[in-house]
């Protein structure tokens, strides 16, 4: 894994606190997922990949309302997420192409990203796996006296799984830190969450646990991040979890394959009228930090940072064969084997 000392990520993760930066943040992650598309088609990703277009709010809402050291577990959709919390778009893009230069060294995919210096933990293939490792973390920040929270970012497929309610009782019973951000962006893959789920908000499932449950504006930064402050506030206090349900949208189908010609019509176009980048740029206009004409300008530069990355990646080497044992360890008895996932 490219688990190298660079500053970058705490860099970039240090820059969320710019208003504009969030916005810029939030303009490269749509960037990076409209040049994956590109490079999927043109050959250089092998497998599947999951976007989130149209989710972006979410990603940088949680990622400015906690610290570097907090843990984060999210899922195979899981790019903005490591683009907000610091990870590089070199560092993305690479591992999305299996290159060397990949934050996992290539050796993971779209579906496997990692970042320790900021706290994300690799990201899962397995709907609602990150769940119950949230909770393991939450546990191990207590066990060692810290103040450091959880947070477990899933999509609302994955909350009619067991391991979601396992996590939400487990964690409510013994007042772990972790907050637990749903992704409702109403399709479980291809369903439809009407056809799969039977209350219409999952906040209030937070109700069988003893928990807060709050729906949230999943397409407005400022939201995302006032409810995050309140619930990891409460973490830290000791007081137990939260159960955040962030109303959103995604612009693309379940995977690269995936048309979504499922979708209801009209439906698309009445979400893209409450886009998050123009959302946050109507904010910023009003704030007087960017100018009336000046979101084409920052989408243009950024369209060009990312470009400029992308040639990066395509420049590096794939990972040579020899790596697909590098990480892994085996006892020589024969028996119990030991399987290192930090390096």
């Amino acid at each position: 894994m490219n688990l190298s000392n660079s500053n970058a990520p705490l860099a970039r993760r240090e820059a969320l606190k710019s208003r504009l930066e969030q916005l810029t943040r939030m303009i490269e992650i749509r960037s990076v997922e409209e040049r994956i598309q590109k490079l999927f088609g043109e050959g250089h990703i092998r497998g599947s990949t999951h976007l989130a277009s149209g989710q972006e709010a979410v990603s940088v809402g949680v990622a400015r309302s906690i610290d570097p050291d907090d843990i984060v577990t999210c899922t195979y959709r899981g790019h903005g997420h490591a683009l907000a919390l610091g990870v590089t778009t070199v560092g993305v893009i690479g591992e999305i192409c299996g290159r060397t230069i990949g934050c996992a060294g290539g050796l993971g995919g779209s579906m496997h990203l990692v970042e320790p210096a900021v706290g994300l933990l690799p990201t899962a293939a397995i709907i609602g796996a990150g769940l119950p490792i949230a909770c393991g973390a939450a546990m191990a920040a207590r066990a060692r006296g810290t103040d450091r929270i959880a947070v477990a970012i899933f999509g609302d497929g994955s909350a009619n799984i067991g391991a979601f309610h396992e996590s939400l009782n487990f964690a409510a019973v013994l007042k772990l830190p972790v907050v637990f951000v749903c992704e409702n962006n109403l399709y479980g893959e291809y369903t439809r969450i009407e056809l799969s789920t039977a209350v219409e908000d999952i906040a209030v499932r937070a109700t069988s646990y003893n928990i807060p449950g709050v729906i949230v504006d999943g397409q407005d930064v400022d939201a995302v991040a006032a409810a995050m402050e309140t619930a990891v506030a409460r973490a830290r206090r000791g007081e137990g979890p939260s159960l955040l349900e962030m109303k959103t949208y995604r612009y693309s189908g379940h995977s690269r394959s995936d048309p979504a010609t499922y979708r209801r019509p009209g439906e698309l176009d009445a979400w893209l009228k409450r886009d998050p980048v123009d959302i946050l740029a109507e904010k910023l206009i009003a704030e007087k930090l960017l100018a009336p004409d000046g979101l084409e300008p920052l989408k243009a530069e950024t369209r060009d940072t990312v470009e400029r990355a992308t040639e990066e990646v395509l420049a590096s080497p794939h990972p040579d064969m020899s790596e697909i044992l590098s990480h892994v360890s085996a006892s020589s008895s024969g028996g119990d084997r030991k399987f290192t996932f930090w390096g």
